[in-house]
Order: C-alpha cells, then sequence, then structure tokens
C-alpha cells in the first residue's frame, strides 16, 4: 500500500475523528494478525467474531486509529454508522488514487477463479499485475485486494462474487472496473436469487461503476449472455465452436492432462495448449486470449500463458495416496460444475476402478433434489464403476443415474462422514481413481483427509 494521510481516511468515511489527522497510514486491515506500525485497523462484525473486540489489541499491535461504530476505551476511534461500509470507502478511495490502472473485473457462476487466474498470466505477459489471492472475492477480500495497489502496479485482475443481489454492484462501485468479464450463467446461488434471469441480473451488476463504455468479455455459448445487449461498451465474445463469436475454439484435441486446440482470432489462428483437461477450461483460456487482444498483448504471449496455467488447492487437483488417485474437487459445487468435473472424470484413464464421491450441491433452493438428480442423469453417461453419494440431497444422485440405466447395485448414499469414511476404505483400491466433488460447505477436503491418514 502506498502512504496515506489518517485524514484522507476520515473524509473518505465521512467519519468523526477528535485526535490529529495528519498522520502516515500504512496498512488498512480487518485482521489484528497483519497490523503492522502505521495501521488503520477497521472493526468488522463477523458471525463469530466482533472487530470491536480486538481494537485495544489492534493499537499495541501497532495501529495509529481504528474504524469502530461506537467510542472504544484508551483506542482513537474514527467514529462510522457502519465499519463494514466504512471499508468498502476507503478501499474506494485508495483505488480512486490509481488513475490509469487497467482493472479486469470477472464474475460468473462458475470457473471465475480459474479465468481470473488465467487473465492474471496472460496480464502480467505485458504489465505488473496485481490479482485477487485464492477466492478473496467479497466486500471484506476485495478491498483487502486493492489496498496492496502501489505506484508500479499497472493492471489488476479482480474477482467478483455474490450470493444476494446488490453485492456485486457494491464490488464494482469499491474496484471501477475498466474491462467487464461473465463468464456464464449457471444455477450457483439460486436458491438465494430464485431463477437464472435473476443470476443475469445480479452479474451484469458489474456495470454498476464500471468506466463509461467499459466492455463486456462473455460467453457466447452461454444461452442468457449471448442475448445480452449493452447501452454502450463493446460485447466481445469468445466460444468453443461459434464461429460468429469474436475468438473461437476448432481442431480439438482432448487428452488425460489437457487439450491442444487453435484459437480463431482476426482471420488468424495461433496453436494453443492447455495443461488442464474439461472443456471449461478450454473456455477460459478464450476468455483470456480475448481480455489479452483487448489489451494488445501479442497473441503468441497470451498463448504461451495459456500454456503456463494449472490448477491449485481443491480444484480438480490429482493426488495418489498408495497407488490411488484422487482427484479432488472440493472447492465448490453447482450442476454445471459438477458436470465440469464428471466430463473430466470420465476422460480420465486408470488401471483399476473408477469411483466417483459426490456430495451436496449447497443453495438451490427448492429446486435441489431435481438439480441433483439433473446431475446424477449426465453421472450415468461416465461408466464409472462406483457411485458414492454423501449428503441430505445426494441420493438424488442415484435415482438420476439409476432412472438413466445406471445399476442401481454400484450405488450407495450416506448421510454420516464416518460410515462414509469406513465404507471408502473397504471399496477402494490400488490403482482406482477416484473423484471427490461437492460443495465446500460439505467438507470433502477433510474426508479425503480422514480417510488417507496413515496410509
Amino acid at each position: 500500500m502506498e502512504p496515506i494521510k489518517l485524514y484522507e481516511i476520515v473524509e473518505a468515511v465521512s467519519g468523526s475523528f477528535g485526535y490529529n489527522a495528519d498522520i502516515d497510514v500504512m496498512n488498512v486491515s480487518t485482521d489484528t494478525r497483519t497490523i503492522k506500525e502505521g495501521s488503520v485497523f477497521v472493526c468488522i462484525k463477523g458471525e463469530r467474531f466482533d472487530g470491536h473486540d480486538f481494537a485495544q489489541k489492534a493499537v499495541e499491535n501497532g495501529a495509529v486509529a481504528v474504524v469502530s461504530e461506537r467510542p472504544i476505551p484508551n483506542v482513537k476511534c474514527i467514529i462510522v454508522d457502519s465499519s463494514f461500509k466504512a471499508l468498502g470507502s476507503i478501499a474506494k478511495y485508495y483505488r480512486s488514487k490509481f488513475k490509469d490502472l487497467k482493472l479486469v473485473a470477472v464474475t460468473g457462476s462458475v470457473g471465475k477463479t480459474s479465468t481470473k487466474e488465467m487473465i492474471y498470466l496472460v496480464m502480467s505477459k505485458k504489465f505488473r499485475t496485481l490479482k485477487t489471492q485464492g477466492n478473496l472475492n467479497n466486500e471484506i477480500g476485495l478491498p483487502a485486494t486493492l489496498f496492496n495497489l502501489t505506484s508500479d502496479t499497472q493492471a489488476a485482475v479482480i474477482e467478483m462474487g455474490m450470493n444476494h443481489l446488490g453485492e456485486i454492484s457494491r464490488l464494482s462501485t469499491i474496484a471501477n472496473p475498466q474491462t467487464c468479464v461473465i463468464t456464464n450463467i449457471g444455477t450457483a446461488h439460486i436458491g438465494n436469487l430464485g431463477s437464472q434471469e435473476n443470476i443475469l441480473k445480479a452479474k451484469m451488476e458489474i456495470f454498476d461503476g464500471a468506466e463509461y463504455g467499459a466492455p463486456l468479455v462473455t460467453n457466447l455459448d452461454d444461452k442468457l449472455l449471448s442475448q445480452v445487449e449493452l447501452r454502450c461498451g463493446e460485447k466481445l465474445t469468445y466460444s468453443l465452436s461459434k464461429k460468429t463469436a469474436g475468438v473461437y475454439a476448432s481442431d480439438i484435441k482432448r487428452d488425460e492432462n489437457g487439450a491442444d486446440f487453435v484459437i480463431n482470432y482476426a482471420d488468424n489462428k495461433y496453436n494453443a495448449r492447455i495443461n488442464t483437461p474439461g472443456d471449461h477450461n478450454i473456455l477460459n483460456a478464450l476468455c483470456a486470449f480475448t481480455v489479452g487482444v483487448r489489451y494488445e498483448i501479442d497473441p503468441c504471449d497470451i498463448v504461451k500463458a495459456i500454456a503456463e496455467f494449472q490448477t491449485d488447492g481443491m480444484r480438480q487437483n490429482k493426488i495418489e495416496v498408495n497407488g490411488v488417485t484422487y482427484m479432488l474437487d472440493c472447492y465448490n459445487a453447482s450442476p454445471e460444475a459438477m458436470r465440469s468435473s464428471l466430463s473430466v472424470f470420465k476422460d480420465a484413464k486408470t488401471n483399476g476402478r473408477k469411483i466417483a464421491v459426490l456430495a451436496d450441491m449447497l443453495e438451490l433452493g427448492e429446486g435441489s433434489r431435481n438439480y441433483h438428480k439433473s446431475v446424477g442423469e449426465f453421472f450415468s453417461k461416465t461408466e464409472a464403476d462406483l457411485l458414492v453419494c454423501y449428503g441430505n440431497d445426494a441420493s438424488a444422485y442415484a435415482q438420476g443415474a439409476v432412472k438413466k440405466g445406471y445399476d442401481e447395485s454400484k450405488t450407495a448414499c450416506f448421510t454420516d462422514a464416518d460410515e462414509l469414511i469406513s465404507y471408502l476404505k473397504k471399496e477402494i483400491s490400488q490403482g482406482d481413481l477416484v473423484l471427490f466433488k461437492g460443495s465446500h460447505g460439505m467438507k470433502l477436503d477433510s474426508i479425503f483427509k480422514k480417510l488417507t491418514d496413515n496410509q
């Protein structure tokens, strides 16, 4: 973070502060563990913790002031109505200092983190680029990312997530994007939003704080996004096969580890390679290519950047433990994300059996079991040897698979984690390929750890 004056923060949040504010601020944080000399600590109320309870600790660690909703004894407080809103106001003000910043905002129902990572690799070929770390894509994480802007930063790739209407609008207003990316409109969080049309409405809020005339980079293969019309700004499209898109793929040759394909753009062809399997990752690469040419990055450099991409964390990681290969995709789950993972699972090679452990997809609302059934129907095409379901709605995976002809004797359903682990220990053998896929809240990563500990 570049130093700013404390009085700038007081003005940005419209707060009251009864002390000398002509002081340099070197850091803004909501976490006392990152407080250092010259910091401002923002007291955020969470579900489990109230930042006001840690204000004195922040001062002990070097904070020159705290942003709070009430006075705190022996602490210099900038008093505001809402510390949560104040954090966004500080971030918005700080971001406004970087007038020439090339900021790309990325949202979508599925694939936004992988797409963000690919765009970052592409932008880094030409610019000193900042990116959202991990999935810090909410109203706490996005400000934290923006506070990492420095005078050396030329570009930023910022991920924006949401659960409800209005959230992306607030994020966009803080970040002021120059280019807006929407990867797709799926069913994630449909339980909160009610319909895909409302999800589209929520995603389109990305323009609420965007620079005037900012282009939309989007997927022409998505039914709803293909119909979007902008009041101003250009629509830059990409597609897995549609030649009407500005950027599209052809000559796709898939293998277990990724795909070779040709990127078609402006009557030119570029041979490309993605070292992560799945057509959704080809789409992500096409999106990154589209953003790259928007910023006049050499297409050959873009292709090199795409080839450098690797998945991380719990996103389709392959891990081998005692001769068993595990595909871990435990970060998020929606019908679209499940089908993408199952497509990769279907094409993967193994010397043993293929076993899919599918946990609940959360936040799907009243239609949850029907969505699970539809994924089960898709699963039946994988020709896997065993379907193991975990969760309250997961049994609908088995129902959907059996409806499409899958052998019911090859299914097993559990709601208890210990029973699931015990069953898997008996079933899994050396040479098997085992997919773990479900919503993060189902804690499949913990189940995997318990399953493989001491093996």
